[in-house]
């Protein structure tokens, strides 16, 4: 009797290693039961209630929000092997490693269990990522495919029950689902249906956006911090040094920035020409051999300053002048940076007691040097114009430093400045660029740079990716 069943395990163990031989191996030919016909060359499968056909690849983030908000016929539902399965509580929706859902009650024939829940497109998928040999998985009570194709075990070869989606899933649900991510060559997936999203869907996901992205900026900021012996004073400097450079230049100027300690900007602040000096040098922009006099000038300076303080500009980037307005030219910028950081070495901490707009707008509007008045390069003279930065080029540096690092700075000390950011990024027009422009051609949005702010991040970390299921937007248009 004890052979006859150590018989039965061991077929039932090797069986179960053909089904992932198969999984892993498609291309391995098992040789046909006696009773199973071969398929004609014309025949095509036969399935029930076909979905419509579609280009869309299905993903797993769909099954995810199937089950999350469970989107499916719940009645009288079976498992795989003809058990009845009700479900308690789905879980908590894990979006690290591991199980998709956490704590999931289910009960199964009248008992309750309480465990994990993996999500897979197929069966066989448990296989393919190996989670047969992962302890993470022994505690999954149940597997959710759209397809069932393979009985699957856990590392210990116990069988997990099955439930087979592809048959119960809401079809109005799906059909939408299928409907958005085929729209792969549109600006955004719900490009036809964006208008119909109410107002306040809109405003309240916009608002999460805004903050969302102020969030991943203050990460970046926070790292700069830890570099930089938590000196805010320097790192708002390589911000907006940073910002200084806009999309050309904006590395450029960030490698120079961090290619120079804060307390040398503190010890030249009195002085521009040295900084300026110190800004040319640092960014390969002085010809030591120039005949003009005044590069001459800043040459000499920088060598004496290079010597000095022992800089290093080896691995400062090359700044570039193709395809920019005579305005944004490097060197009419870093003049005006030169400037704004002359008798201005502690803007962080004025920018701290500053609240207003008009309070922000006066401290940065600061001109480039004499020289640059008639000139945009060191060896091409120009018609007599003060370099003064716009208002509008001071706009993207409160878009972009300002706001930020005061949300930042509020941030570590534990308390919120949120009305004040909102009511500041609400004063500033939105931002020019063709994606918003695209976003107001389908609908009417406020024109302030907390919504324009809100829709870059919206396009490229939801619309450009596909994760409309991750949307509020686009879990409205599912819903509804």
């Amino acid at each position: 009797m004890l052979y006859a069943k150590g018989l039965f395990e061991r077929l039932g163990f090797f069986c179960r290693r053909i089904e992932k031989w198969k999984v892993i191996f498609p291309n391995l030919k098992f040789s046909k039961t006696k009773n199973q016909k071969p398929k004609t060359k014309n025949q095509k499968p036969k399935t029930k209630n076909q979905k419509p056909k579609t280009n869309t690849k299905l993903q797993e983030d769909f099954l995810h929000y199937v089950w999350k908000f469970q989107k499916f016929k719940s009645v009288d539902l079976k498992s795989t092997d003809g058990n009845l399965l009700s479900i308690v509580k789905v879980g908590e929706h894990n979006q690290n490693s591991g199980p998709d859902f956490f704590n999931s009650h289910l009960r199964f024939a009248g008992q309750l269990w309480a465990g994990n829940v993996e999500i897979h497109i197929n069966s066989s998928d448990w296989y393919i990522h190996n989670h047969e040999n992962d302890s993470n998985y022994d505690n999954v009570i149940l597997h959710v495919v759209w397809n069932h194709d393979a009985d699957i075990h856990r590392k210990d070869n116990s069988a997990i029950p099955t439930l087979e989606l592809k048959n119960i899933v809401d079809e109005k649900v799906a059909h939408k689902y299928y409907e958005l991510m085929a729209n792969k060559n549109q600006f955004i997936n719900c490009e036809r249906d964006f208008r119909t999203v109410d107002d306040f869907t809109i405003s309240h996901w916009l608002e999460r956006l805004y903050f969302e992205r102020l969030e991943r900026k203050s990460e970046q900021i926070f790292e700069l911090l830890k570099k930089s012996n938590n000196d805010w004073e320097a790192v708002f400097f390589k911000m907006i040094a940073k910002n200084f450079g806009l999309k050309v230049n904006g590395d450029p100027f960030f490698s120079m920035a961090n290619s120079i300690d804060f307390s040398v900007i503190r010890k030249l602040s009195l002085n521009r020409f040295q900084l300026e000096a110190l800004f040319f040098g640092q960014s390969h922009l002085l010809n030591y051999t120039s005949e003009i006099e005044y590069e001459r000038k800043l040459v000499e300076e920088y060598k004496f300053l290079k010597t000095k303080f022992k800089l290093d500009n080896s691995s400062t980037l090359v700044v570039n002048f193709f395809r920019l307005r005579p305005p944004n030219f490097p060197t009419i910028r870093l003049s005006q940076l030169a400037t704004l950081y002359h008798h201005k070495s502690a803007i962080f901490s004025q920018i701290q007691n500053l609240q207003t707009y008009s309070e922000i707008q006066t401290l940065l509007k600061v001109e480039a040097s004499n020289f640059w008045k008639t000139h945009y390069t060191f060896a091409t003279d120009s018609r007599f114009s003060k370099k003064q930065i716009s208002t509008s080029f001071i706009d993207l540096l409160i878009i972009n430093t300002i706001i930020p690092i005061k949300f930042s700075y509020h941030k570590s000390l534990g308390v919120s400045d949120n009305e004040n950011l909102i009511a500041l990024a609400e004063m500033i027009p939105a931002e020019k660029n063709s994606i918003i422009e695209r976003f107001m051609k389908l609908r009417p949005i406020d024109n302030n740079s907390k919504a324009s702010q809100a829709l870059l991040q919206l396009k490229k970390n939801y619309c450009d990716v596909n994760l409309c299921l991750h949307c509020e937007i686009g879990n409205h248009l599912i819903k509804n």
